[in-house]
């Protein structure tokens, strides 16, 4: 796997370019790239959508939040695209997944108020099998519920529990070629996976910190050759996984300064030089900090809140960071 670049700013303002937590992103036919702010409780004017691509061109946001009509947001999740282009966002806060067109334009939602899927509890991860249903993790009835494009509900799998084929708030999932589903059982730390018809397959990963073991993981992706790619959030990393679920790799991150924040750094001397005198790697922390979290918030080129692993369809990671407000890109081998 090698590293190509980094994407991103930390951006006090609630508006233009530059990440507030960014929590997923999704791919237009057009290799535009469309990245999900989520903000926090205590700080939520960042909520939106912004686009931007892989050369660092920026072309607008949409979705401002927090509020409550139907283009805007207060606890977004996950964000994926269907096959003809509608973007589908899920809203925890909401009960509800929103859909727009690729310019951000509202077309409809489903979920709490709406006609259809009223019963949804708390969606987060999503996604779409090869047929165009949709996939959707709910966190808080710990299950999977497969809709058609349309929104009829088709069937429901998964139950609240820590036993093979039970889930304890589910956040990330995806498909593979064979449509199997891969869901982020982040109570549970590990990975679970369906056949399409939703009968329990195996697990991958167990608690721990070590290699192979997850915390908290709260997303995965499936790559082309099989190998299964978890943010093992709680870890502050990305663990690779072979096609037979076998512990393969640890990817820690390898982050080099974004375009953005080269050229805010050329305009503001101060900050610069600020940098050029401090130390942006603490090796020695006391043992009291010596945690996964206090050593990435401490060393600004590893992952720090690695929350979402995406795959172009280039085949290209995308890692994304809501603690450090940018998406690092890799190249799969």
């Amino acid at each position: 796997m090698r590293y190509m670049k980094s994407i991103g700013l930390n951006s006090n303002q609630q508006i233009g370019r530059g990440f507030n937590h960014p929590y997923d992103v999704a791919f237009s036919y057009d290799q535009r790239i469309y990245v999900l702010n989520r903000m926090y409780p205590q700080s939520t004017d960042g909520i939106r959508v912004q686009i931007c691509d892989l050369d660092d061109e920026w072309y607008g946001e949409f979705g401002h939040g927090p509020g409550h009509t139907n283009d805007q947001f207060m606890v977004p999740v996950c964000i994926e695209f269907d096959s003809e282009e509608r973007l589908f966002i899920t809203d925890e806060s909401h009960n509800q997944i929103k859909i727009f067109n690729k310019d951000g334009k509202f077309l409809e939602a489903w979920g709490k108020g709406t006609a259809k899927l009223r019963e949804l509890n708390g969606p987060s991860g999503i996604c779409f099998d090869s047929k165009g249903n949709v996939l959707v993790a709910q966190q808080f009835d710990g299950n999977i519920t497969k809709i058609t494009p349309e929104g009829e509900a088709l069937l429901q799998f998964g139950e609240h529990g820590s036993s093979q084929g039970q889930l304890n708030l589910p956040w990330g999932i995806c498909v593979d070629e064979q449509d199997d589903v891969y869901v982020a059982d982040w109570r549970n730390d590990r990975i679970q996976q369906f056949d399409s018809e939703g009968r329990f397959l195996r697990i991958i990963g167990e608690t721990g910190s070590g290699e192979g073991q997850l915390s908290r993981p709260s997303s995965v992706a499936v790559a082309r050759d099989g190998r299964v790619i978890v943010a093992d959030w709680g870890n502050e990393r990305v663990q690779i996984f072979d096609k037979g679920g076998r512990f393969e790799s640890i990817l820690q991150g390898q982050a080099t300064l974004s375009k953005w924040a080269l050229e805010w750094l050329d305009v503001n001397k101060d900050e610069l030089n600020a940098r050029q005198t401090s130390d942006l790697e603490i090796k020695n922390l006391p043992a009291h900090l010596n945690t996964p979290y206090h050593r990435a918030s401490q060393t600004e080129h590893i992952f720090w809140g690695p929350v979402s692993v995406k795959i172009d369809d280039r085949q290209r990671l995308y890692v994304t960071e809501h603690s450090r407000h940018r998406i690092q890109i890799y190249e799969l081998d």
